[in-house]
């Protein structure tokens, strides 16, 4: 289980978070002229996004919702792990609409759909929490930042080009 990774090595979603910032922006500028192939890659980041949350897992659920207000720390591998998880789909969003903000919202709003699905289909043997949309909105915060970066600096090139 993907919980069970994270904590036997708390390392990993740091390191991608790190990623990320450092490669998104590239991916982004190359992305820029190319609105059809940033909306194959938000389509592409959006799987595991599915898939880590959607997708029914074996577990006795003891409570269905939880409604808490915590920030994700390092300390906390899952709750940081959600912070990664949007931030692909919404820079690479972010790239294809040409809207920062319009991304946010989306990615924002995606999570809290999310919650409401694992709130109402409880088969899922996921719970929902007001944490994980929390966390998601923090990193789909990241990841609109890092695609207005890759706009701008893919404005300024084109920029320089023409000039």
């Amino acid at each position: 289980m993907i919980t069970t990774l994270l904590v036997e090595h708390p390392w990993l979603a740091p390191t991608a978070l790190a990623a990320l910032v450092v490669l998104g922006p590239l991916v982004g500028r190359w992305l820029a002229p190319r609105p059809r192939a940033a909306c194959a890659f938000t389509a592409l980041a959006l799987l595991p996004v599915a898939a880590l949350t959607l997708v029914p897992v074996d577990r006795e659920l003891f409570g269905r919702c939880e409604v808490a207000w915590v920030l994700p720390t390092f300390g906390r591998v899952e709750l940081f792990a959600n912070v990664v998880l949007l931030v692909p789909a919404v820079l690479t969003a972010a790239v294809a609409l040409r809207r920062p903000l319009l991304a946010l919202l989306a990615g924002s709003a995606l999570s809290a759909a999310i919650e409401l699905f694992q709130a109402l289909v409880p088969a899922l043997g996921r719970s929902c929490s007001t944490n994980d949309w929390l966390a998601n909105t923090i990193g789909a915060a990241l990841g609109a930042a890092l695609g207005w970066l890759a706009l701008r600096w893919a404005a300024r090139r084109w920029s320089t080009l023409r000039g």
